[in-house]
């Protein structure tokens, strides 16, 4: 779960989600409560109109005549009746204070009458013969003095309020089956909406992810488009912007050890030359081996500046071919080479860049191990070059530190046998320019493997 809300994108979303359906929750509370106070003044009002109908029918009347009127009220849905004094016919549960019902009174019937409102939970029926047994209804008891202070008494039945006033919904309201998909509904598009915005705010952060990722395997791809809204393309331009200065350091580099080491093969042949006139036969000889080692840390540092330069064609190329080429090239050198196996692949490579590599691998293993076994294979979706020797190896703390530009160790890989360090770095280049990988093990029955792993082209070809 940790890791599941590590991403920015799922952060995204669930913020979204969370926050949509707080504030749709809240909202429609708010609108639950309007509505209902909205329908309580509605049934006041209506209740307000038929007590205003009777008491103009009643007030304009004899007093002899109202009660045949009030008699006949029960056809309309309440009794009526003239009664002597309102404090004691009120109870104590009867209100004459402000209410919406009562200020609603006060202003249809006027301010000087008094009017007090009494409300009863169960009324009894209107009807003597009414045979449905107490009612569940509630009772609003209204007292109204006339014009001429007479008091009249006013019970007017009303149904039970709605599930929408009480706040609870019956078996088809909100809470109901309806009420529950329309809010799975609800939420099932809420949710789709917020992943469809996370998506959108995290993928220019994945593409800029990608590039970097793309960055370290190739220097020289294609740079980011820069578009979007104004916050990516400048993060585009930005990466774009070091994607060159970085390009331009590396050219730079390159160009600058080349030149150098360039430059220095015509000094040393001089000196080469000059140093045949030495007559001591033994500072000669000495001398010779001395620049003999400077002309090869200059060739392999040439080599190194040309490792890191991608500037070479990239064309398909059959692996098993070229592999083959430099075992047949090292074996007419005299080395102890044999090769095994075979894939059909082709790889995307540069070709002199690749040979170069192979090149180093195996001489490194005739040199230091004594022979080069070397195998190649398709194993799980990739080209592995496998070159085995039969040298002391490696100790197990420096097998990374091997690959670092003129590291030797201080045994057989040393100056004394010819090496400057750099075989084994050109050879890393290379194959990360060409998105492969380059390891080193020592094996159980002694001696050292490398394996080099190669992306092949197309997908293997059956035999």
């Amino acid at each position: 779960m940790k890791n599941f809300l590590g991403s920015i994108g799922n952060r995204i979303f669930f913020l979204l989600l969370g926050g949509i359906v707080v504030a749709v929750f809240a909202t429609n509370w708010l609108a639950g409560n309007e509505r209902r106070n909205i329908l309580r003044e509605l049934r006041f009002q209506h209740l307000a109109d038929r007590v205003e109908q009777i008491v103009q029918a009643v007030d304009n009347i004899p007093p002899a005549q109202r009660p045949i009127v009030l008699q006949a009220a029960t056809n309309f849905g309440f009794e009526a009746r003239m009664v002597d004094d309102m404090n004691d016919a009120i109870g104590s549960n009867a209100s004459n204070s402000s209410s919406p019902l009562i200020e609603m009174l006060q202003a249809r019937l006027g301010e000087d009458r008094k009017i007090a409102v009494q409300r009863e939970s169960e009324c009894p029926p209107l009807h003597a013969d009414d045979g449905r047994g107490p009612r569940r209804d509630t009772c609003r008891v209204i007292y109204i003095s006339l014009h001429d202070q007479a008091l009249m008494r006013l019970r007017l039945h009303q149904p039970g309020e709605p599930p929408a006033l009480r706040g609870r919904g019956g078996p088809g309201g909100p809470a109901g089956l309806f009420g529950l998909q329309y809010i799975l509904l609800f939420l099932v598009l809420i949710a789709m909406l917020a992943w469809l915005v996370a998506r959108m705010a995290t993928r220019p952060i994945r593409q800029l992810a990608q590039a970097a990722s793309r960055l370290g395997r190739d220097i020289d791809h294609a740079p980011l488009a820069e578009t979007g809204p104004t916050e990516i393309r400048q993060a585009a331009h930005a990466f774009n912007a070091m994607q060159g200065r970085i390009r331009r350091q590396i050219q730079h580099r390159t160009h600058m050890l080349a030149a150098i080491t360039h430059d220095l093969q015509t000094p040393l042949t001089r000196m080469r030359l000059r140093l045949e006139k030495v007559s001591d036969p033994g500072l000669q000889q000495k001398l010779i081996d001395d620049l003999g080692v400077m002309h090869g840390m200059v060739r392999e540092g040439l080599d190194l500046a040309r490792s890191m330069d991608s500037s070479e064609k990239i064309q398909a190329l059959d692996i098993d071919s070229l592999l083959d080429s430099v075992c047949a090239d090292a074996a007419d050198a005299g080395q102890d080479v044999t090769l095994q196996g075979s894939t059909r692949a082709f790889v995307m490579a540069q070709p002199g860049a690749l040979r170069r590599c192979l090149t180093n691998l195996i001489d490194n293993a005739c040199k230091y191990g004594k022979s080069a076994r070397v195998s190649i294979a398709l194993e799980q979706q990739k080209i592995a070059i496998r070159i085995r020797d039969q040298g002391p190896g490696i100790p197990k703390a420096e097998l990374e530190a091997v690959f670092e530009p003129f590291y030797r160790l201080e045994t057989s890989r040393s100056r004394d046998t010819g090496g400057t360090g750099l075989g084994l770095t050109i050879a890393l280049n290379i194959a990360e320019n060409h998105h492969g990988q380059l390891r080193l093990r020592n094996l159980p029955e002694g001696g050292l493997e490398v394996l080099l792993e190669l992306p092949p082209m197309t997908p293997p070809k059956n035999r």
